[in-house]
């Protein structure tokens, strides 16, 4: 057996690398914070409320400052005191254990964190009391509820054929996205393509087109198809679908690398094809949460359903559209008690059927 000291040290190389990448993301992560925290504290905090500046103006220079200012100061205090998130998020911190989380003075910058970006957020909102509160404002609210209050059920019949049609386009875009998000949910989890070089570049590509598509939201693959296929319920239905693909794929890949390991390797130790070892080991464990996401995903399509029709994609959104932009309160109203009551019939069956098949 080789015991020389060269051969003794060549296990602290690969701990050293993940060290060093530890403390690279640390390191970032602590430059973008005090960055950030300079930043807001200069625009927000120096100018708006020390200054009382309404528009302030902006300058490039002002975050290439806060950049430099924030980094120098995060690598001195990375390296001399323990107040960096990035260190405690990436482990290299020695934590005690008789301390908790939330009493490190780490967690102290955090929570300046918060405190200024909420303080941003207020005044980026441009959030006003005197205007919500304004009489002229109140005087319009109270004409609109009014009228909302009021419905005009002559539009009756419209706004059912409007919402059956919304429920159909839910219901036909949730079932055509199953058996490619099936598919899909296989490919994305980790455990099942982690094994081979060509798997895991599969997984990674299919990992960002999954990603790509979830985070641009059905109003906007609606307008685009809308474009490409016209205006109406086929535009609205594979708006919902192509998010429906991606967002239940993301569900059903995180419930596979959930799964207890122990039945695939029982079935893989017997000489088992890959496939059986899915087949007879991943799917059984999967079969139920599969079930109630998509049922659940068919609820969130009813919703998005009636808004993605504000942009042209067919069903009761449409309608709601046309007469919101007439400023017909009263139909909008008669619109509004339908949209009501599908979304509460909806999330009363979808509650009953993922209760029924627990």
């Amino acid at each position: 057996m080789n015991t020389t000291p060269q051969a003794l040290k060549m296990p602290e190389q690969p701990i050293r690398l993940k060290n060093a990448k530890k403390f690279f993301w640390a390191i970032l992560l602590d430059i973008f914070l005090w960055s950030y925290s300079i930043l807001v504290t200069y625009k927000i905090v120096y100018q708006r409320l020390i200054l009382d500046l309404r528009f302030p103006e902006f300058a490039w220079s002002q975050p290439i400052y806060s950049l430099a200012i924030g980094a120098a100061v995060a690598l001195v205090l990375l390296l001399t005191s323990k107040l960096s998130i990035g260190k405690a998020i990436t482990g290299l911190y020695n934590l005690d254990e008789n301390e908790t989380v939330m009493n490190q003075p780490f967690a102290y910058f955090g929570y300046l964190v918060l405190v200024l970006t909420f303080i941003a957020g207020f005044f980026v909102s441009q959030v006003s009391v005197y205007e919500f509160l304004s009489s002229s404002g109140l005087g319009g609210a109270k004409r609109i509820f009014l009228a909302l209050l009021d419905p005009n059920w002559g539009i009756f019949e419209d706004a059912l054929f409007a919402a059956i049609e919304t429920i159909y386009m839910a219901f036909i875009a949730t079932t055509v996205s199953l058996p490619l998000a099936f598919l899909f949910g296989f490919l994305a989890a980790r455990n099942l393509m982690d094994s081979s070089p060509i798997l895991f570049s599969v997984y990674s590509t299919v990992r960002f087109f999954l990603n790509l598509t979830r985070s641009i939201e059905p109003l906007v693959w609606a307008i685009i198809f809308s474009v490409w296929v016209g205006i109406g319920p086929f535009a609205g239905m594979l708006a919902l679908c192509l998010h429906t693909v991606s967002s239940l794929a993301k569900l059903y890949s995180e419930q596979i690398e959930n799964i207890d390991d122990g039945p695939i390797e029982a079935i893989t130790a017997t000489g088992a094809h890959p496939f059986q070892v899915i087949w007879y080991g991943v799917v059984p464990q999967i079969v139920l949460p599969y079930l109630s996401f998509t049922i659940y995903r068919w609820d969130i399509n009813v919703r998005m359903a009636t808004i993605i029709g504000l942009v042209g994609g067919g069903g009761i959104g449409t309608l709601l559209m046309q007469y919101q932009g007439l400023a017909k309160w009263n139909e909008v109203g008669m619109l509004v008690i339908m949209i009501a009551f599908i979304v509460w019939m909806m999330d009363y069956a979808s509650s009953k059927i993922r209760a029924a098949i627990k």
